[in-house]
């Protein structure tokens, strides 16, 4: 073996799959997993993150650099540190179902944190087969309101597997993340989409670390170019560090009109010549959106 050969095997690219105390969980361009520490200064390598990788001479392995993220989903620690906890999302997919009832103005947050991270978002509707007996004429008012501002609306039901394949297909070519409250069925829809993934995580199960992973994200091949990211952590998550700016640009239907606002500090409630608030009152965007963004903003 040549010296460039045997360097080159020792060392490459992965992308964070979890991590588990001091040490990650890498996998490699050829699709293995490696164990990995970190230096001190690149602690904050978060599931989902890029990394260069070496080895050392020992056989262990650390990480060298964290290349740029594309985008970061935050929590704050007690202490009011930003903590990582997912990087490079896609695409966001927040479900709600028909029981427990649709609560739109936390599909509204979840919204805020896609377009704040630049991603892409898909609203699942779990429950399908309780439509007929829960659903009001409100709530399907609220579903179109999102269709016609551009976002992909799917309904599914993991009792019959209706709506996997068309849920599979949005998330091809993407790392996804399931976002939705508890007992809308995130868990049946994540065993519905992965029953054969791979689950990366097995790979330290053997120490018993591996099962210390549940509150932390965790990425899961798919096959097909397809990741999921997934953990309780994570699935509960909705932006906690939203100011009026931040709140506004959640809205994307807000952006045509909120240039020619006569304030540029606009905050779109109670200023005259509000271009906002008057396609709300025109029907141009949905007065209902719009109210959830009042009572979102009086909330702040």
């Amino acid at each position: 073996m040549s010296s460039t050969t045997a360097q080159e095997e020792n060392k490459g690219t992965g992308r964070v799959i979890t991590r588990f105390g001091a040490e990650l969980l890498i996998q490699c361009t050829d699709k293995t997993s490696l164990r990995c520490t970190t230096k001190r200064k690149l602690d904050n390598a978060a599931c989902g993150d890029w990394v260069d990788w070496q080895r050392n001479q020992t056989g262990t392995a650390r990480i060298d650099k964290i290349h740029p993220r594309k985008n970061a989903l935050t929590r704050l620690t007690y202490r009011g540190r930003a903590n990582t906890i997912a990087a490079n999302i896609d695409q966001l997919i927040i479900v709600s179902s028909w029981l427990p009832e649709p609560f739109w103005d936390l599909v509204d947050r979840y919204l805020i944190a896609a377009e704040m991270l630049s991603a892409e978002a898909v609203i699942v509707i779990n429950k399908q087969d309780l439509a007929e007996q829960y659903a009001t004429e409100a709530d399907w008012e609220a579903l179109a309101e999102y269709e016609a501002i551009g976002y992909t609306v799917l309904h599914m039901n993991t009792k019959d597997n209706t709506g996997t394949e068309a849920l599979r297909q949005h998330m091809r070519g993407k790392t996804n993340i399931l976002l939705g409250r508890s007992g809308v069925g995130k868990s049946s829809i994540a065993n519905r989409i992965m029953p054969d993934a791979s689950i990366l995580t097995a790979d330290i199960s053997d120490s018993g670390e591996g099962r210390h992973t549940t509150t932390t994200a965790t990425l899961y091949d798919l096959g097909e170019e397809v990741y999921l990211m997934d953990s309780p952590g994570v699935r509960d998550y909705a932006p906690d560090n939203l100011d009026a700016i931040k709140l506004a640009n959640g809205y994307r239907e807000f952006k045509p009109f909120m240039n020619d606002c006569h304030f540029s500090n606009c905050t779109h409630n109670h200023e005259p010549k509000c271009s906002v608030r008057s396609a709300a009152e025109s029907g141009s965007i949905s007065s209902n959106r719009y109210q959830r963004y009042l009572d979102a903003l009086n909330n702040l």
